[in-house]
């Protein structure tokens, strides 16, 4: 009677380990195909957002969010004062806020021909206007106010006057961050002794581009 019992109970009892391995089977089967659906979900996801920010990239019109800075260096001279010429340095720099239009300051100091002490130093910040050519023409325009000092022959006066300055001229893009720039002034000295003093300045520069 004991092994009759024992031999009806044997299939009832591995009847739950079959199943529960058919169980497992399929959980980890699901568990597969749950993977591979969330790797394909951000695939898709991905390639969306890049394509996305392309297209936003493309539509976005030319110019917004343009920016441009540069420093440089430069030699200038012309005739000035008494009708001699005068030589000397220039710094010079600009920051482009739009595509056109930006700012520029100039450091200027030039100096006579003639051993008497006389020169001109100015400090000039304006608004300036900028096109674009090919890629590497930048021609401009310039409207400037700022201080010029005026030391007299032989040191006898030092003397500041305010200035206005009317310019243009054209930047070039020798690479990716070389400008060569040649450029030309025209200044007022309000206030000058015997009539007021109007120099044209020509100036070579180069200038580093951030």
């Amino acid at each position: 009677m004991t092994a009759e019992v024992l031999t009806r109970l044997r299939p009832r009892e591995s009847m739950p380990v079959r199943e529960a391995y058919s169980l497992q089977v399929r959980l980890n089967r699901g568990t597969r195909r749950n993977k591979k659906s969330l790797c394909v979900a951000l695939s898709l996801l991905i390639f969306g957002a890049i394509g996305s920010t392309k297209m936003r990239a493309q539509a976005a019109p030319a110019g917004i969010g343009h920016s441009s800075f540069q420093a440089g260096l430069g030699f200038s001279g012309g005739p000035h004062y008494g009708g001699s010429r005068y030589y000397g340095g220039t710094f010079y720099t600009t920051y482009d806020f739009t595509q056109h239009w930006g700012i520029e300051g100039d450091i200027r100091q030039v100096n006579t021909t003639a051993d008497n002490k006389l020169y001109e130093r100015t400090y000039q910040l304006g608004v300036r206007y900028v096109r674009h050519y090919k890629g590497f023409i930048n021609p401009y325009g310039k409207i400037m106010v700022g201080r010029g000092v005026f030391n007299f022959s032989n040191d006898s006066a030092n003397l500041a006057y305010n200035i206005g300055v009317l310019g243009g001229g054209v930047d070039l893009n020798v690479s990716r961050h070389i400008n060569v720039r040649g450029d030309f002034e025209y200044q007022h000295w309000k206030g000058f002794p015997n009539g007021a003093l109007t120099p044209k300045i020509l100036t070579a520069g180069v200038a580093y581009h951030f």
